[in-house]
Protein backbone atom coordinates (compact mmCIF):
# COMPACT_ATOMS: atom_id res chain seq x y z
CA UNK A 1 0.00 0.00 0.00
CA UNK A 2 1.64 3.20 -1.18
CA UNK A 3 -0.99 5.88 -0.62
CA UNK A 4 -4.21 6.61 1.21
CA UNK A 5 -6.94 9.19 1.45
CA UNK A 6 -8.17 10.22 4.90
CA UNK A 7 -11.73 11.46 5.34
CA UNK A 8 -12.88 12.96 8.65
CA UNK A 9 -15.94 14.67 10.09
CA UNK A 10 -15.06 18.34 9.71
CA UNK A 11 -17.78 19.44 12.14
CA UNK A 12 -16.10 17.69 15.09
CA UNK A 13 -12.97 19.27 16.64
CA UNK A 14 -11.83 15.94 18.11
CA UNK A 15 -12.06 14.36 14.63
CA UNK A 16 -9.76 17.08 13.25
CA UNK A 17 -7.30 16.45 16.08
CA UNK A 18 -7.19 12.72 15.37
CA UNK A 19 -6.95 13.38 11.64
CA UNK A 20 -3.73 15.32 12.28
CA UNK A 21 -2.38 12.44 14.40
CA UNK A 22 -3.25 10.02 11.62
CA UNK A 23 -1.45 12.11 9.02
CA UNK A 24 1.71 12.13 11.16
CA UNK A 25 1.45 8.37 11.64
CA UNK A 26 1.08 7.71 7.90
CA UNK A 27 3.98 10.00 7.05
CA UNK A 28 6.17 8.02 9.48
CA UNK A 29 5.11 4.85 7.63
CA UNK A 30 6.03 6.42 4.26
CA UNK A 31 2.40 6.34 3.09
CA UNK A 32 1.54 9.16 0.70
CA UNK A 33 -1.57 11.08 1.77
CA UNK A 34 -3.74 12.01 -1.17
CA UNK A 35 -6.10 14.94 -1.37
CA UNK A 36 -9.80 14.11 -1.23
CA UNK A 37 -10.19 15.10 -4.88
CA UNK A 38 -7.73 12.32 -5.84
CA UNK A 39 -9.67 9.60 -4.05
CA UNK A 40 -9.92 7.52 -7.23
CA UNK A 41 -6.13 6.95 -7.06
CA UNK A 42 -6.05 5.76 -3.43
CA UNK A 43 -4.88 2.28 -2.40
CA UNK A 44 -7.03 2.45 0.73
CA UNK A 45 -9.14 4.89 2.70
CA UNK A 46 -9.29 5.86 6.37
CA UNK A 47 -12.54 7.35 7.68
CA UNK A 48 -12.58 9.19 11.00
CA UNK A 49 -15.98 9.97 12.51
CA UNK A 50 -19.28 8.16 12.86
CA UNK A 51 -21.45 6.01 10.66
CA UNK A 52 -22.81 9.08 8.84
CA UNK A 53 -19.30 10.11 7.80
CA UNK A 54 -18.66 6.61 6.47
CA UNK A 55 -21.99 6.44 4.62
CA UNK A 56 -21.18 9.65 2.76
CA UNK A 57 -17.60 8.59 2.01
CA UNK A 58 -18.64 5.13 0.79
CA UNK A 59 -20.41 6.57 -2.27
CA UNK A 60 -17.16 8.14 -3.42
CA UNK A 61 -15.37 4.80 -3.77
CA UNK A 62 -18.34 2.71 -4.88
CA UNK A 63 -16.54 1.62 -8.06
CA UNK A 64 -13.10 1.15 -6.49
CA UNK A 65 -13.37 -1.86 -4.12
CA UNK A 66 -10.54 -0.51 -1.96
CA UNK A 67 -10.25 -1.44 1.75
CA UNK A 68 -11.55 1.05 4.33
CA UNK A 69 -10.38 1.48 7.91
CA UNK A 70 -13.31 3.15 9.70
CA UNK A 71 -12.41 4.74 13.04
CA UNK A 72 -15.32 5.46 15.35
CA UNK A 73 -15.43 8.94 16.89
CA UNK A 74 -19.23 9.09 16.77
CA UNK A 75 -21.86 8.06 19.28
CA UNK A 76 -22.86 4.52 18.24
CA UNK A 77 -20.76 3.21 15.39
CA UNK A 78 -22.14 -0.03 14.01
CA UNK A 79 -20.16 0.52 10.80
CA UNK A 80 -17.18 2.42 12.20
CA UNK A 81 -16.04 -0.45 14.41
CA UNK A 82 -12.39 0.49 14.95
CA UNK A 83 -11.90 2.25 18.28
CA UNK A 84 -9.62 5.29 18.38
CA UNK A 85 -7.15 3.59 20.73
CA UNK A 86 -6.75 0.59 18.40
CA UNK A 87 -6.71 2.52 15.10
CA UNK A 88 -2.95 2.59 14.48
CA UNK A 89 -2.56 -1.06 15.51
CA UNK A 90 -5.32 -1.98 13.04
CA UNK A 91 -3.65 0.04 10.27
CA UNK A 92 -0.31 -1.62 11.08
CA UNK A 93 -1.86 -5.07 10.71
CA UNK A 94 -3.56 -3.99 7.51
CA UNK A 95 -0.33 -2.79 5.94
CA UNK A 96 1.34 -6.10 6.86
CA UNK A 97 -1.46 -7.94 5.06
CA UNK A 98 -2.72 -9.39 8.36
CA UNK A 99 -6.36 -8.38 8.09
CA UNK A 100 -9.86 -9.46 7.14
CA UNK A 101 -12.47 -7.38 5.30
CA UNK A 102 -16.22 -7.41 5.78
CA UNK A 103 -18.05 -7.08 2.47
CA UNK A 104 -21.07 -4.77 2.80
CA UNK A 105 -23.30 -4.72 -0.28
CA UNK A 106 -25.16 -1.63 -1.50
CA UNK A 107 -28.76 -1.37 -2.60
CA UNK A 108 -29.21 -0.29 -6.20
CA UNK A 109 -32.17 2.05 -6.64
CA UNK A 110 -33.56 2.71 -10.09
CA UNK A 111 -35.97 5.65 -10.25
CA UNK A 112 -37.16 6.28 -13.80
CA UNK A 113 -34.01 4.49 -15.01
CA UNK A 114 -31.69 6.80 -13.04
CA UNK A 115 -29.48 4.75 -10.69
CA UNK A 116 -28.63 5.58 -7.08
CA UNK A 117 -27.02 3.59 -4.27
CA UNK A 118 -27.59 3.16 -0.54
CA UNK A 119 -25.51 1.22 1.97
CA UNK A 120 -28.04 1.23 4.80
CA UNK A 121 -31.55 1.78 3.55
CA UNK A 122 -34.10 3.50 1.38
CA UNK A 123 -37.07 5.07 3.17
CA UNK A 124 -40.31 5.71 1.29
CA UNK A 125 -42.53 8.21 3.09
CA UNK A 126 -44.68 11.27 2.81
CA UNK A 127 -43.09 14.61 3.60
CA UNK A 128 -43.78 18.21 4.41
CA UNK A 129 -45.82 19.92 7.08
CA UNK A 130 -49.02 18.10 6.12
CA UNK A 131 -47.50 14.65 6.43
CA UNK A 132 -50.03 11.94 5.62
CA UNK A 133 -50.06 8.19 5.47
CA UNK A 134 -48.30 6.68 2.46
CA UNK A 135 -50.03 4.09 0.30
CA UNK A 136 -47.74 1.95 -1.84
CA UNK A 137 -47.94 -1.39 -3.60
CA UNK A 138 -45.02 -3.79 -3.29
CA UNK A 139 -44.03 -6.29 -5.99
CA UNK A 140 -41.32 -8.96 -5.78
CA UNK A 141 -40.01 -10.05 -9.18
CA UNK A 142 -43.15 -8.47 -10.69
CA UNK A 143 -45.45 -10.54 -8.45
CA UNK A 144 -47.80 -8.50 -6.23
CA UNK A 145 -46.94 -8.87 -2.52
CA UNK A 146 -49.06 -6.38 -0.61
CA UNK A 147 -50.25 -2.81 -0.24
CA UNK A 148 -48.72 -0.82 2.61
CA UNK A 149 -50.71 1.93 4.28
CA UNK A 150 -48.22 3.35 6.75
CA UNK A 151 -46.13 6.36 7.68
CA UNK A 152 -43.56 4.85 5.35
CA UNK A 153 -41.64 1.76 4.30
CA UNK A 154 -37.96 1.00 4.93
CA UNK A 155 -36.01 -1.18 2.50
CA UNK A 156 -32.83 -2.23 4.25
CA UNK A 157 -29.61 -4.10 3.61
CA UNK A 158 -28.18 -6.37 6.34
CA UNK A 159 -25.80 -3.49 7.13
CA UNK A 160 -28.75 -1.12 7.60
CA UNK A 161 -30.77 -3.61 9.66
CA UNK A 162 -29.31 -2.09 12.85
CA UNK A 163 -30.19 1.46 11.79
CA UNK A 164 -33.63 2.99 11.12
CA UNK A 165 -35.16 -0.40 10.35
CA UNK A 166 -34.30 -1.67 13.83
CA UNK A 167 -35.92 1.40 15.41
CA UNK A 168 -39.09 0.66 13.42
CA UNK A 169 -39.23 -2.95 14.67
CA UNK A 170 -37.33 -4.59 11.83
CA UNK A 171 -35.14 -7.68 12.22
CA UNK A 172 -31.38 -7.72 12.75
CA UNK A 173 -29.56 -9.46 9.89
CA UNK A 174 -25.95 -10.57 10.02
CA UNK A 175 -23.84 -8.69 7.45
CA UNK A 176 -22.93 -11.81 5.45
CA UNK A 177 -26.55 -12.48 4.45
CA UNK A 178 -27.63 -11.86 0.88
CA UNK A 179 -31.03 -10.53 1.82
CA UNK A 180 -33.25 -7.44 1.93
CA UNK A 181 -35.61 -6.45 4.76
CA UNK A 182 -38.84 -4.54 4.13
CA UNK A 183 -40.15 -2.86 7.28
CA UNK A 184 -43.35 -0.77 7.41
CA UNK A 185 -43.26 2.32 9.63
CA UNK A 186 -46.31 2.58 11.92
CA UNK A 187 -48.57 0.55 9.57
CA UNK A 188 -52.30 1.17 9.54
CA UNK A 189 -52.98 -2.56 10.01
CA UNK A 190 -51.37 -4.65 12.76
CA UNK A 191 -50.99 -7.57 10.35
CA UNK A 192 -48.38 -5.65 8.32
CA UNK A 193 -45.08 -7.05 9.49
CA UNK A 194 -41.45 -6.85 8.37
CA UNK A 195 -40.46 -9.36 5.72
CA UNK A 196 -37.05 -10.60 4.56
CA UNK A 197 -36.57 -11.56 0.92
CA UNK A 198 -33.69 -13.16 -0.91
CA UNK A 199 -31.04 -10.75 -2.16
CA UNK A 200 -31.64 -11.77 -5.77
CA UNK A 201 -35.19 -10.39 -5.59
CA UNK A 202 -36.10 -7.32 -7.62
CA UNK A 203 -38.47 -5.15 -5.59
CA UNK A 204 -40.84 -2.71 -7.29
CA UNK A 205 -42.88 -0.03 -5.59
CA UNK A 206 -45.92 1.77 -6.94
CA UNK A 207 -47.35 4.90 -5.35
CA UNK A 208 -51.13 4.88 -5.49
CA UNK A 209 -51.67 8.27 -3.89
CA UNK A 210 -52.74 10.53 -6.74
CA UNK A 211 -52.53 13.87 -4.96
CA UNK A 212 -49.15 13.85 -3.22
CA UNK A 213 -45.60 12.85 -4.07
CA UNK A 214 -43.62 10.24 -2.19
CA UNK A 215 -40.19 11.01 -0.73
CA UNK A 216 -37.28 8.59 -1.05
CA UNK A 217 -34.53 9.09 1.54
CA UNK A 218 -31.27 7.25 0.79
CA UNK A 219 -29.06 6.61 3.83
CA UNK A 220 -30.60 9.68 5.48
CA UNK A 221 -28.58 11.89 3.13
CA UNK A 222 -30.18 11.99 -0.34
CA UNK A 223 -33.79 13.06 -0.88
CA UNK A 224 -35.60 12.07 -4.09
CA UNK A 225 -39.27 12.39 -4.99
CA UNK A 226 -41.60 9.91 -6.64
CA UNK A 227 -45.01 10.51 -8.17
CA UNK A 228 -47.78 8.12 -9.15
CA UNK A 229 -46.50 7.64 -12.70
CA UNK A 230 -42.86 7.03 -11.68
CA UNK A 231 -41.12 3.66 -11.79
CA UNK A 232 -39.11 2.55 -8.74
CA UNK A 233 -37.07 -0.66 -8.53
CA UNK A 234 -34.73 -1.71 -5.71
CA UNK A 235 -32.34 -4.66 -5.63
CA UNK A 236 -29.04 -5.70 -4.12
CA UNK A 237 -26.10 -4.37 -6.06
CA UNK A 238 -22.88 -6.11 -7.02
CA UNK A 239 -21.11 -3.00 -5.70
CA UNK A 240 -19.85 -3.28 -2.13
CA UNK A 241 -17.88 -1.58 0.63
CA UNK A 242 -14.92 -3.48 2.10
CA UNK A 243 -14.38 -2.70 5.80
CA UNK A 244 -11.17 -3.72 7.54
CA UNK A 245 -12.15 -5.61 10.71
CA UNK A 246 -10.61 -4.89 14.11
CA UNK A 247 -8.64 -7.77 15.60
CA UNK A 248 -10.59 -10.52 17.38
CA UNK A 249 -14.01 -8.89 17.23
CA UNK A 250 -17.05 -10.68 15.88
CA UNK A 251 -20.42 -9.26 14.87
CA UNK A 252 -22.21 -10.61 17.96
CA UNK A 253 -19.69 -8.86 20.18
CA UNK A 254 -20.50 -5.62 18.34
CA UNK A 255 -24.22 -6.19 18.94
CA UNK A 256 -23.67 -6.87 22.63
CA UNK A 257 -21.54 -3.76 22.96
CA UNK A 258 -23.71 -1.34 20.96
CA UNK A 259 -27.15 -2.62 22.03
CA UNK A 260 -26.12 -3.24 25.66
CA UNK A 261 -27.35 -6.83 25.58
CA UNK A 262 -27.22 -8.35 29.03
CA UNK A 263 -26.50 -5.03 30.76
CA UNK A 264 -28.51 -3.75 33.68
CA UNK A 265 -30.06 -0.60 32.18
CA UNK A 266 -31.94 0.43 35.31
Amino acid sequence: MKNAVVIYNKTKPHALSFYKETREYLIEKNIEILESKDIEKADFMIVIGGDGTLLAASKRIIDRNIPVVAVNLGSLGFLTEVRKEEAFHTIDRFMRGDYYCDKRSFLEISLNNEKYYALNEVVLSKGGLNMRMASVNLYANDVFVTNYKADGVIVSTPTGSTAYSLSAGGPIMTPNLNAIAITPIAPHTLSARPIIVDGSTKLSFESIDKDRELHLILDGQVNLTMNEQDSLEIKMSEKALYLVKPEERDYYQVLREKLKWGDNLC
